[in-house]
């Protein structure tokens, strides 16, 4: 299994939007280097849901439940399906994540404005830890 992090402006497609949906096509992604991690997502693996913009923070985990196709709004580009699968018991800030050494090389660090990035497994372990803690 591999892990992800994707990412929304809340005032667009929120993590309440998401639950409410169940399930959601990721489309719209218009960056060469988040489509081909797209292209590598695969049926069961995790992803962060990331509020970008306003909140700046990973609110939830979604599944992939389809893989790559074309996306709906331009065959040209790649889309997959997501569901909804829980909300963190508290959002884990950017500011946060940046004050913790295991994730200074995480990629929502390193290049924080792509929009669908890897997240290693060790990191995804260690944000639902601080998700955990008050």
């Amino acid at each position: 299994m591999n892990y992800w992090l994707v990412k929304s402006e809340p005032d667009t497609y929120s993590w309440d939007d998401f639950q409410k949906d169940k399930k959601t096509v990721w489309d719209g992604v218009r960056n060469y280097q988040a489509r081909n991690n797209l292209k590598a997502m695969k049926k069961g693996d995790l992803a962060f849901f990331y509020h970008s913009n306003e909140g700046k923070a990973i609110v939830g985990i979604g599944k992939v439940t389809k893989e790559a196709f074309p996306d709906p709004k331009d065959n040209e580009w790649i889309a997959v399906e997501l569901g909804a699968e829980k909300k963190l018991k508290r959002p884990v800030t950017l500011a946060e994540i940046k004050t913790q050494k295991n994730l200074s090389d995480m990629a929502l660090v390193r290049t924080s404005r792509l929009s669908v990035q890897p997240v290693k497994v060790s990191e995804f372990d260690f944000v639902i830890a601080l998700s955990e803690q008050k």
